[in-house]
């Protein structure tokens, strides 16, 4: 399976080129202006964009690929301060894209699920905060609402403490590394917005994250790379869907960016800087479920 998604994400780098090349080709003089401006709109001036609150509840799973002992199960709550920009696309006019540019704090922990009655399980308490970018295409309902299929990724800081005072050693060597700081990480989360009013919105996600036991730059940045370049692939055919049949892009855009986001924590479960040697993170998953309120 990890030799399967190597050559998938090694593939649509290759092609990379010959994707920008041919939707080159097709432009006009004034269509390759507008392409411009609509990138340029993104990174528009923060007073043009909405500010946000989002609060989320979250059923966690944690794992770690050479710890012996099972972890128990986690709850999460999550707040999320940041700016929406919502605006109606060039596609089409039924669909609309919406990002939203925060800084989050959350806490998962054994207790807030409940406690655990198993001495054998690792219970945790963990602190985490950083930074996240969303994006999603979605199908506008009325005046005010829309249905909208999201993707999002976040750069994270951890603590994770764990709670077991009778672990292996090997559990309590892997425990040390962690004990005591805050470690760098990285997830992706895909799942959809209902947008309510121009106020209110309702959402639940499933969230995949990567807490890295240490920080190894140079190998992160060569797997960061990796995912830039495949993501670059998919935004170039997306937007060609979109051009192409404008009311399949939202689903197109979810399957797409789920599929490799998820493929790539696959991958990363047992070395964190996949496809270069290294450790194994602590992987945590998290079923979401929130309401995110625009200004």
């Amino acid at each position: 399976m990890k030799n399967l998604y190597f050559a998938l994400i090694s593939t649509l780098i290759i092609l990379t080129p010959s994707f920008i090349t041919a939707q080159d080709s097709t432009k006009t003089d004034g269509d390759e202006w507008a392409w411009e401006w609509d990138d340029v709109d993104e990174w528009i001036s923060w007073s043009t964009k909405k500010p946000t609150i989002s609060l989320n509840y979250g059923l966690s799973n944690i794992s770690r690929d050479d710890v012996q002992e099972s972890f128990a199960d986690n709850a999460l709550i999550e707040l999320k301060l940041g700016y929406t920009s919502r605006k109606t696309t060039s596609y089409a006019e039924y669909i609309e894209k919406l990002n939203y540019n925060y800084a989050f704090l959350n806490y998962n922990s054994t207790s807030l699920a409940g406690g655990t009655d198993d001495t054998s399980e690792i219970g945790t308490k963990n602190w985490q905060f950083g930074l996240g970018w969303s994006t999603g295409y979605g199908y506008k309902i009325g005046s005010q609402s829309a249905i909208i299929p999201y993707y999002s990724s976040t750069l994270s800081f951890t603590e994770i403490d764990f709670q077991n005072d009778s672990l292996n050693m090997n559990d309590e060597n892997i425990m040390n590394r962690y004990y005591g700081t805050f470690r760098f990480g990285s997830s992706s989360e895909f799942g959809v917005r209902g947008q309510i009013t121009d106020l209110f919105i309702i959402e639940a996600g499933y969230e995949t994250a990567a807490v890295f036991e240490g920080w190894l730059f140079w190998k992160w940045a060569g797997s960061a790379v990796i995912e830039v370049a495949a993501n670059g692939v998919l935004d170039v055919f997306i937007k060609e869907v979109f051009k192409s049949s404008p009311a399949a892009g939202p689903i197109v855009f979810f399957a797409l960016k789920g599929a490799l986001g998820y493929g790539l924590y696959e991958l990363r479960k047992s070395e964190m800087n996949w496809p270069f040697p290294s450790a194994p993170p602590v992987a945590i998953n998290n079923f979401k479920f929130g309401m995110t309120f625009t200004f």
